[in-house]
């Protein structure tokens, strides 16, 4: 295979490499996470930890690449952050971990694929997302919604029989099988967990709309460099990925055993995810054109007044040349 070639094959396949590496990245996160949960770590200092660590991290950067092309301190700027900083990491992080000891982190990971759908909801609400009721992809993205809220209503009533993988008949002689909270997990703290995670989800989805009006940037470098070169769509389409991902290494690492209602509910939430990206893709292909038709009628009015200045008469009598108009 020559330079080239290898060269457009990387091309090809860097956002699938970085999307797949993302998705397995939050899913040994969950993993982690559960595993000190199911040890005896509280939420709420796992929160803080997670949040100290990332800011000393980020913070040189901050201070040393944007503290001159950002705007200065204000009132209302710092009233901001700190909203934003209350939706994100107190509410929603607190609440997701807290549901998430009460469940599964499989459980947990596949309940948040509601975000899309809860953030189209609330956008709507707040007039951010316009909705045409008689339009096709509008009814697509209002049937995903409801589709991917009956999924997490499976996910959170039904269990049925537990569903047996071929490495999980050993769990027995896996050293973290004292971890597992899932055989004893009733359906009280099973509603009890999926509350506290939707509450969470509420909670993203209102840092996301707020951080869209508020602020610009990327939340994460890696999904950031993806979407600007493939779309949003592309990046939240690989949200399935993670929970299969978690599903798998949950049950080899933590025991966690999956039930019939888990799954039936967590597939009817990947539906219902998939009908609202499409109804948001055809959304997004829409203004796209809008946007180029705008722009073909800006540079047609602008060559018209071209044409007309040329035709001009100059103090000659002669009409003025490209030279001469320039």
């Amino acid at each position: 295979m020559s330079k080239e070639s290898f060269k457009g094959l990387y091309v090809r396949i860097k956002p699938f490499m970085l999307m797949i590496f993302l998705q397995t990245s939050y899913a040994v996160n969950g993993l982690v996470v559960k595993s000190a949960l199911n040890k005896g770590l509280n939420h709420y200092t796992f929160a803080v930890y997670r949040n100290a660590v990332a800011a000393l991290f980020f913070g040189p950067f901050a201070f040393i690449l944007e503290r001159k092309v950002r705007p200065e301190m204000t009132v209302s700027i710092f009233l901001k952050i700190m909203l934003l900083g209350l939706l994100e990491p107190v509410i929603d992080q607190n609440l997701y971990y807290a549901g998430m000891k009460f469940t599964t982190a499989t459980f947990a990971t596949s309940m948040c694929n509601i975000l899309p759908a809860i953030t189209f909801v609330m956008a709507w609400m707040f007039r951010l997302e316009k909705v045409k009721v008689r339009s096709l992809h509008s009814q697509g993205k209002i049937i995903g919604t409801i589709v991917t809220i009956g999924g997490a209503m499976i996910m959170t009533l039904i269990r049925g029989p537990a569903i047996l993988f071929p490495w999980t008949n050993h769990h027995h002689h896996h050293p973290l099988h004292h971890q597992s909270t899932v055989n004893t997990m009733s359906t009280q703290d099973q509603i009890k967990g999926s509350l506290m995670i939707t509450v969470g989800c509420f909670s993203w989805a209102s840092f996301v709309i707020l951080q869209g009006i508020m602020c610009s940037g990327c939340a994460y470098y890696i999904s950031g460099v993806v979407m600007q070169e493939r779309g949003p769509v592309f990046v939240t389409a690989f949200s399935p990925l993670g929970m299969v991902i978690i599903a798998i290494l949950g049950s080899s690492i933590l025991a966690e055993n999956l039930n019939l209602g888990s799954v039936v509910g967590a597939v009817v939430i990947v539906v219902g995810l998939y009908l609202v990206i499409w109804g948001k893709s055809k959304d997004q292909n829409e203004q796209d054109l809008e946007l180029s038709l705008n722009k073909q009628h800006i540079d047609g009015l602008k060559m018209a007044t071209f044409k007309h200045s040329v035709d001009v008469v100059n103090s000659d009598g002669k009409p003025c040349t490209d030279l001469e108009v320039v």
